[in-house]
C-alpha cells in the first residue's frame, strides 16, 4: 500500500483542492493537515488525534478512511503503556507475620478484600477521559479565543459565522461531489471550449481536427461549448455521442445530473 502521506497528498492534488479548503471543510488546522501529508507524526498532538484527523481528512477526500487508520496503527502507532493505579492499597501491618513475604497488590483491589477497581481509580480514569475529550474539542475548533469576550464581540462572531456558513453552502456541496472523468475526441473539425469547476479553463477555445483527442480531465463539474456535433464524449470511460447540429452546442456535466444541455446564454466562453 502507498505511504499514508503520499496517498493523501496525491488524492488532494488530483482533485485540485487546496489545503485551506480542506481546513475550512474539516475544521482541522492546515499545519496538522500538512503534517499528515508529510507523515510528521511528532508535530501532531498524539496517536488519538492522529487517527481522528486522519479519518476526517480521508473521508473529505473520498478515500478509505478505515484502511488508512489501520495502516497508521500497524506501522506508526507505538504500543501504549497500561494505566497504573492512581491510588495504591495501604499495607496493613500484622503482628507475628514478619517472616511472611507480602502479597503483591492487585490493581483495583484494596487490601485484597474487595473485588473490582477501586473508587479512586475509577474517578481518576473518568477525569483523564474528560480532559482528553476537552482537548479534542479545543483542537478541532482552533483552540478558542478566550472566555472573556464581550457581548458585542460574541454577537459579531455569531453573525459572521452565519454569513460564512450561508455563503459557503454551494461551495461545500461542490467540494463533496464525486469527480467525473471527461475527454473529447473529434470526428471532424470542431471548436471546443471546456471550463472546469470554479471557472478553470481546461480547453481554451481550440479547434480539434478529425481523430484528435483532448487529455482526460478529472473534475467535479464541467461546462462545455462545442461549435458543432462532430465530437464523441467519454464520460467516466463511456462514449457519448452528440445529437447532429451545425449550431453551437453547450452542456453542463456532473456526476449527479449527468449531461445537461445549456442554453446559448449560459454556454461558457474562452475568450
Amino acid at each position: 500500500m502507498p505511504e499514508i502521506g503520499a496517498t493523501l497528498r496525491e488524492a488532494r492534488m488530483h482533485a485540485r483542492i487546496d489545503v485551506s479548503e480542506i481546513e475550512a471543510q474539516t475544521k482541522i488546522r492546515a499545519k496538522y493537515l500538512r503534517a499528515l501529508e508529510n507523515e510528521e507524526w511528532s508535530l501532531l498532538p498524539g496517536p488519538t488525534f492522529v487517527k481522528s484527523f486522519l479519518r476526517t481528512y480521508a473521508q473529505a477526500l473520498g478515500l478509505d478512511a478505515k484502511a488508512l487508520v489501520e495502516e497508521y496503527r500497524l506501522h506508526h502507532e507505538g504500543v501504549g503503556e497500561p494505566f497504573e493505579p492512581i491510588v495504591s492499597a495501604p499495607h496493613r501491618a500484622r503482628s507475628g507475620s514478619s517472616s511472611r513475604a507480602p502479597r503483591a497488590a492487585r490493581p483495583g483491589r484494596a487490601g485484597g478484600s474487595r473485588s473490582g477497581p477501586s473508587r479512586g481509580y475509577v474517578v481518576a480514569v473518568s477525569v483523564i477521559g474528560a480532559v482528553i475529550v476537552l482537548l479534542v474539542v479545543l483542537l478541532a475548533t482552533g483552540g478558542g479565543g478566550g472566555s472573556n469576550k464581550s457581548p458585542a464581540a460574541s454577537t459579531t462572531a455569531r453573525k459572521t459565522k452565519h454569513h460564512t456558513s450561508s455563503s459557503s453552502t454551494a461551495h461545500t456541496h461542490t467540494a463533496t461531489s464525486p469527480i467525473v472523468a471527461l475527454s473529447l475526441k473529434a470526428t471532424a473539425a470542431v471548436y471546443v471550449c471546456l471550463v472546469g469547476d470554479r471557472g478553470r479553463i481546461l480547453v481554451h477555445g481550440v479547434e480539434l481536427q478529425p481523430g484528435e483527442s483532448t487529455s482526460t480531465f478529472h473534475d467535479r463539474r464541467y461546462e462545455l461549448r462545442l461549435g458543432n456535433s462532430s465530437v464523441t464524449m467519454y464520460i467516466d470511460g463511456r462514449p457519448r455521442t452528440v445529437p447532429p447540429s451545425s449550431e453551437p452546442i453547450g452542456y453542463s456535466i456532473t456526476h449527479a445530473r449527468g449531461r445537461q444541455p445549456l442554453s446559448a446564454a449560459h454556454m461558457p466562453t474562452c475568450e
